[in-house]
């Protein structure tokens, strides 16, 4: 009241009336001084224009940064990464969660180039190779010089470009065989050096030189199993040689002449030219294209995802049927009053696993309905593709001769005996799993202690026969020495014949 009274006395009512305007601009002009200054920034952050780029098989180029270490990015495992600059003054931590294990150079300087790019990445006018790492296989697809010793094991890349190259070369340990993460397998593939070098260096000199690409690939590992030769080197071989449609190169690290002569019908149908075994040659190949290592798309077995390939197993078996000129496509579907019986094929075996009743077998598969043949696989593939193709219905006690399933026709059956002792989950991995992905009917029996020959070898109460788990809780190699190993069966042909019934309904659908 008293300021309102001293306001009165001092100015009149136009006077005060103008003071008042005069305050409020001034409250106006003081506010949006305070909010121009003030405001906030609403532009980009700047390590957002930090990204990574992916293409379809979520590939990341490898660069050659002497300065900083590469950092590995773990399949769908998020990872905080710092990225560092030449201050060394802290970046932003950037997550990275990639399908695939990548590489990725470890500078926030770098820009790095899209997966869609070229297989050859130019960096300062450098030719650098694209390595792809995944969960079974690594492999590297180099273009530009690129000389193979098979003496040293180095696959060099020359480039012209000797005065921006680094002092120091950068290189890649490749074990060009497709079942990384198992251990003894992987120590009996040979590794190979891939390096980047200056062509003033102490580079071999060219003794032949090869107008088409080269794919490099070992037949080591587990490659004397059936199974195995299929699923870590013929199926991968097949997805890294197909876009080539033959005109390819195959070099042979590891190999050996049983293997070779085995499956040369496949390595003849992949590639036109003569397969040349690499190791320990004094002459030098050279090429413009070479891949090291095979390209296997899946963890799955025997199999292959359409989802990250152009090719499936339906095509995989196509190819195998042109090239073992193979006449059944589809099985046989059997109609009312038909006469015509379907196939069954009994796969036999003289070691372990192996039936003892075959005898038996076969007298009650043909009361059923079969015509029935018995064939032990053996290294003439062409001879027993014929005859697996020819039937209807395969059986067999899980092991590697059924691997030749793929030889089947479309919808076939496999039938798939199960031996005593907990290998359910193998033969599920194995061949159900697989079979179900070639278009094969699959059905199962589940062998019984009495029909397994194990109980004439160890007492009823022995841990063997009664508690299986307590050997594989001792390992791989406890189980196997006993029920993959010690083991043949005895079917009991009653309890059988309904499985046999089953595959007949099915071969009616």
């Amino acid at each position: 009241m008293m300021y309102d009274t001293v306001l009165a006395r001092s100015f009149s009512k136009n006077e005060q009336k103008k003071l008042g305007y005069w305050a409020l601009l001034a409250c106006m002009f003081i506010a949006l001084s305070f909010f121009t200054i003030f405001k906030p920034y609403l532009g980009p952050l700047p390590v957002l224009n930090l990204r990574l780029s992916m293409g379809e098989d979520e590939k990341l180029h490898l660069f050659n940064d002497t300065g900083n270490p590469l950092l590995i990015a773990e399949e769908n495992v998020t990872q905080n990464m710092k990225a560092n600059d030449t201050s060394s003054s802290s970046q932003i931590i950037k997550e990275i969660v990639s399908e695939d294990i990548m590489y990725m150079a470890n500078n926030t300087n770098s820009s790095l180039p899209k997966a869609t790019d070229a297989d050859v990445v130019k960096k300062n006018n450098r030719m650098e190779p694209l390595c792809t790492i995944r969960d079974r296989s690594d492999f590297c697809e180099i273009k530009g010089d690129i000389r193979i010793d098979g003496n040293s094991y180095n696959v060099f890349i020359v480039s012209s470009e000797t005065d921006i190259l680094a002092a120091e070369n950068t290189s890649w340990s490749i074990r060009p065989y497709a079942r990384k993460g198992d251990q003894t397998a992987m120590g009996a593939v040979r590794e190979w050096t891939v390096k980047l070098v200056t062509r003033g260096s102490d580079v071999p000199q060219c003794t032949q030189n090869h107008s088409v690409p080269a794919i490099l690939f070992s037949a080591g590992g587990y490659a004397g199993n059936h199974f195995h030769s299929f699923t870590d080197i013929i199926v991968p071989l097949f997805l890294t040689a197909r876009p080539y449609n033959g005109e390819v190169q195959f070099l042979i690290t590891n190999g050996w002449t049983p293997w070779i002569a085995k499956f040369k019908t496949i390595l003849k149908a992949l590639s036109r030219y003569q397969l040349i075994s690499i190791d320990n040659r004094q002459d030098i190949h050279c090429f413009d294209s070479v891949t090291v290592g095979l390209k296997r798309q899946s963890r799955q077995e025997l199999s292959i995802d359409p989802s990250n390939s152009p090719n499936s197993m339906k095509d995989f078996r196509e190819f195998l049927r042109n090239s073992y000129s193979l006449k059944k496509t589809r099985a046989i579907k059997i109609r009312d009053g038909m006469k015509k019986r379907p196939r069954l094929l009994i796969i036999s075996r003289k070691r372990s696993r192996a039936f003892t009743n075959v005898g038996e077998i076969v007298t009650m598969a043909k009361r059923v309905g079969y015509r029935v043949v018995v064939a032990e696989p053996d290294a003439d593939v062409s001879g027993f593709a014929q005859i697996i193709n020819s039937c209807d219905v395969v059986m067999g006690v899980h092991g590697a001769g059924l691997t030749n399933i793929v030889f089947l026709p479309e919808n076939a059956i496999l039938v798939q005996v199960i031996p005593f002792g907990g290998a359910e989950w193998l033969s599920k991995t194995y061949f159900e799993e697989p079979a179900k992905g070639m278009n094969i009917r699959y059905l199962d029996y589940k062998i019984r202690v009495e029909e397994s020959t194990l109980i004439r070898q160890y007492p009823a109460d022995h841990v063997v026969l009664r508690d299986p788990s307590a050997f594989w809780k001792k390992g791989w190699l406890a189980f196997q020495s006993i029920y993959l190993q010690k083991q043949n069966v005895t079917l009991d042909v009653n309890r059988f014949r309904p499985t046999l019934v089953k595959a007949l309904e099915l071969l009616h659908q």
